[in-house]
């Protein structure tokens, strides 16, 4: 009795096991979308269903905004400012960044989209956080039979700061882009947002033809992307991502944005 008793006093004396918790700086392809906008979704909305319960996504995902915005509008300050040393944040930029047409997004990959990653980088370590980066995902753009990769310079920035500050990358363009060109240019459409009136979704009564978004299945299967690169970490996050991963490797839409 005693030792049961004993049992239960350590039990109730343990330390909780701490979280471990990851952050995602993003734009519109990572954003949690309330259930009025469905099937519209973002990848990070979905990778919770890829990691196991003490693992704790903090989506700071916002549509429209690029590493120039992002840091104008105050967003990266609050972030640094809300996370804790040893969180890891996933950042990835690019989209919006090469809208040559909206000054206050536009940051051209070679210069000041380049300065703001090291910026982001540098800030980040120097508040004790894991900075990890991520090319964007590709949209479903096609050559004929082949995927192209519209946002190339902005990834290849990325790699080269792999080397030069030795910061973790997901490669989410290549791996995006094997997935397209294994699904091809019809297959794919389910992956994106591409609806009619008689599908009677919520956020698009009159329709959408859009190939930048994604569907629930869309957001399910890159997130499943991103949790395999995250598996291949040497962080200790990678140990946070499940074996199995049904949720994130449905072929049917589950018809909302639960994990089960």
């Amino acid at each position: 009795m005693r030792g049961a008793l004993l049992v239960a006093a350590l039990a109730l004396a343990a330390p909780a096991q701490a979280q471990t918790r990851l952050f995602i700086a993003s734009d519109s392809t990572a954003q949690t979308y309330a259930t009025d906008r469905y099937p519209q979704t973002g990848w990070g909305q979905m990778l919770p269903c890829g990691l196991s319960a003490d693992a704790v996504v903090v989506n700071r995902a916002i549509g429209g905004r690029s590493t120039k915005s992002f840091i104008a509008e105050g967003r990266w300050e609050t972030l640094l400012a809300e996370a804790k040393p040893g969180d890891v944040v996933l950042i990835q930029f690019g989209h919006n960044d090469s809208s040559s047409n909206k000054p206050e997004r536009y940051a051209p990959a070679a210069t000041l989209y380049r300065d703001n990653l090291l910026r982001m980088i540098w800030e980040a370590r120097g508040h004790g956080l894991v900075p990890v980066l991520v090319t964007p995902p590709v949209r479903r753009s096609f050559d004929g039979t082949r995927v192209k990769a519209d946002f190339a310079a902005y990834s290849e920035v990325m790699r080269a700061l792999v080397s030069s500050t030795n910061t973790p990358l997901l490669d989410l363009e290549a791996r995006s882009a094997d997935l397209l060109q294994r699904l091809g240019p019809d297959g794919s459409r389910k992956l994106y947002l591409h609806l009619t009136p008689a599908d009677k979704a919520p956020g698009f009564p009159k329709g959408i033809d859009d190939d930048t978004h994604f569907s629930e299945l869309g957001a399910r299967a890159i997130a499943d992307l991103v949790a395999q690169e995250l598996k291949g970490l040497k962080l200790p996050i990678a140990e946070k991502v499940l074996a199995e991963r049904q949720d994130l490797t449905r072929t049917t839409p589950l018809g909302s944005t639960a994990c089960h």
